[in-house]
């Protein structure tokens, strides 16, 4: 596949002062010809509680008539006033437009304002400049080359896992290694989920971001990392399944953007990260939801209706996508369920139709998608060898049969592939990737089959030859029977950038029962092995295993579950 993306290298580093020094940020040794703009951001005047700016932006690309300059504050920066621009700031995001005498930018011309601003604590500069929406003080790749800076890196590579490792997190590592059998794959890369804002720093001493990021450093020697974080906080989030509920309201949209994607953003902009490649895994069960689950629909809830009502869905995930889409060596995956969600007919098309309005939403555009991720911290079978969709049995088609249920999709694989296609045909640009989590969806073992059912009925037939046991495709929480699936590995289908482990196995989907926690987490009867079922699953028993512990927490009986089952079986 081939991208069509800015080529951006690494920011150049900032430098700072003590209290009442000038901060500037200025390329050095690049010339205009790869630099599409620089600002120069000067702190004149600096006491206690507030200090004075001075601005000057140069436009090194096209002629302009009119200008936007946009940054974002790693502190609690507010500017109170300014002179010779439009300045307005929402959360920690300052906007700047020209005046109606300073619109025109030549080739090469520059044009300054200045602020005043108060603050407490420290007074960073800002990480990353935008002039109408195209990154400052990094080279394009249009020529020339970087001065002397921290970590530089190449353009934004067409698949990142290309050529690369990527990143094994020690915690989880520790965790399967200490149980027996785990060193088989205690070596494996998975999914960083930042699911609350004390993961950003770590919770009750564990490693937070940064102690994540300087850990891929160390990994990563002298050749190319992936690291796989799952930003995961959402106002409202979850809102059809009470086991992952987050921490925010529904309505603490303002607080998802300045308090949780604010900082990560500013981190990963950090040069000292600038050879890592990020890729983020946006806001998971979050947007198909707006579908399936809300509005007009039999499985609709009331917490769906009010993400629906309210936008903070569609508005939450533009916001991160537009600022972590600012950092040059990010690689932004939506999230995009998986096939025995919006698999019909009824939701394959509104699916990509909302995501597109996300994706669009705050500033966003398509080009801060790189792809997209299906069946993150699901169950559902890569490739069903024994039975298509194109099948049919005494003249009954597949898709008639209850496990299938006029579903057009069968299985992950197939269904990634035909939503990449619908993707772009909704706008989206034609050499998105699409990444797969198969950390779960082995099916292996005993109950395995080795061949198709027998043709006596429709419903035989699929059922005696599908991999998937789970016993509907609705089943999500810590399922019976699931094994380990492919390892993770790059390249290997058709539009598929790589299949990973996003969700690290033996962590939990929910708790069998009750729990008392501070985050925000409830009891979903669907954690609940006793269960008999509701809409969404066609009233079947919830399948899964007893005695599990809050989401996220090890659980080393599923663990163990997932080695057993494991396809391909492990040595």
């Amino acid at each position: 596949m081939s991208r069509s993306r800015t080529a951006l290298l690494a920011a150049l580093a900032l430098v700072a002062g003590a209290s009442g020094t000038a901060f500037a940020v200025q390329p050095a040794d690049v010339g205009p010809a790869a630099v599409p703009c620089t600002v120069d951001y000067k702190v004149q005047n600096q006491w206690s509680t507030g200090f004075t700016a001075a601005v000057t932006v140069t436009n090194h690309g096209a002629a302009k008539s009119g200008w936007t300059l946009k940054w974002s504050y790693a502190g609690n920066q507010k500017v109170t006033s300014g002179w010779n621009a439009k300045i307005s700031q929402s959360g920690t995001g300052v906007t700047v437009t020209n005046e109606s005498y300073n619109g025109s930018l030549a080739t090469g011309g520059s044009a300054g304002f200045g602020f005043q601003a108060s603050y407490s604590g420290t007074n960073a500069v800002p990480a990353t400049f935008t002039l109408d929406g195209v990154t400052c003080n990094v080279d394009d790749g249009s020529g020339g080359g970087p001065g002397p800076g921290p970590d530089p890196v190449g353009p934004r590579v067409d698949n990142p896992y290309s050529g690369a490792k990527v990143y094994v997190n020690p915690e989880w590592s520790a965790n399967a290694a200490a149980e027996p059998g785990g060193s088989r794959i205690a070596n494996q890369p998975t999914g960083v989920w930042l699911d609350r804002t004390a993961a950003i720093n770590g919770v009750n001493g564990g490693m937070g971001l940064r102690d994540h990021l300087d850990e891929a450093l160390e990994q990563k020697g002298s050749g190319e990392l992936v690291v796989q974080l799952v930003i995961y906080n959402l106002p409202g989030r979850d809102c059809s399944a009470l086991a992952s509920n987050g921490e925010l309201k529904p309505d603490e949209i303002d607080k998802y953007k300045t308090q949780y994607i604010d900082p990560i953003a500013a981190i990963l902009a950090d040069p000292k990260y600038a050879s890592l490649r990020i890729v983020t895994t946006v806001e998971i069960d979050s947007l198909p939801n707006l579908v399936t689950n809300a509005g007009s629909r039999a499985t609709a809830t009331p917490q769906c209706d009010t993400m629906l009502a309210n936008g903070n869905y569609v508005k939450g995930v533009g916001y991160a996508l537009n600022k972590l889409g600012d950092v040059p060596n990010v690689y932004n995956y939506v999230d995009a369920g998986h096939h025995g969600w919006i698999g019909w007919d009824d939701n394959f098309g509104a699916s990509a139709n909302v995501i597109k309005q996300a994706a669009t939403a705050e500033g966003a555009t398509v080009n801060d998608v790189h792809g997209f991720i299906t069946n993150t911290a699901n169950y559902s079978a890569l490739k069903e060898n024994n039975f298509s969709i194109n099948d049919t049995v005494n003249g009954t088609s597949v898709r008639q049969s209850k496990w299938v249920d006029w579903n057009r999709y069968v299985d992950e694989l197939s269904f990634a592939q035909a939503f990449r296609n619908q993707l772009v045909s909704v706008g989206f640009n034609s050499g998105i990737g699409m990444l797969i989590d198969t950390s779960r969806n082995g099916w292996g073992g005993s109950a395995r089959p080795a061949g198709p059912g027998p043709t006596t009925s429709v419903d035989a037939y699929v059922d005696g030859g599908r991999y998937d046991r789970r016993i509907h495709p609705g089943n999500w929480c810590n399922q019976s029977g699931a094994g380990l699936g492919e390892r993770p590995q790059a390249n290997p289908a058709a539009g598929i950038d790589a299949y990973v482990w996003m969700k690290p196995p033996g962590e939990s989907d929910g708790a069998s029962k009750q729990i008392p926690n501070d985050e925000g987490k409830g009891f979903d009867r669907m954690c609940d092995p006793t269960y008999t079922g509701n809409s969404r699953n066609g009233n079947n028993p919830s399948g899964a295993l007893p005695d599990a512990p809050l989401s996220g927490k090890w659980f080393s009986a599923q663990f163990q579950e997932l080695m057993r089952n494991a396809y391909p079986p492990l040595s």
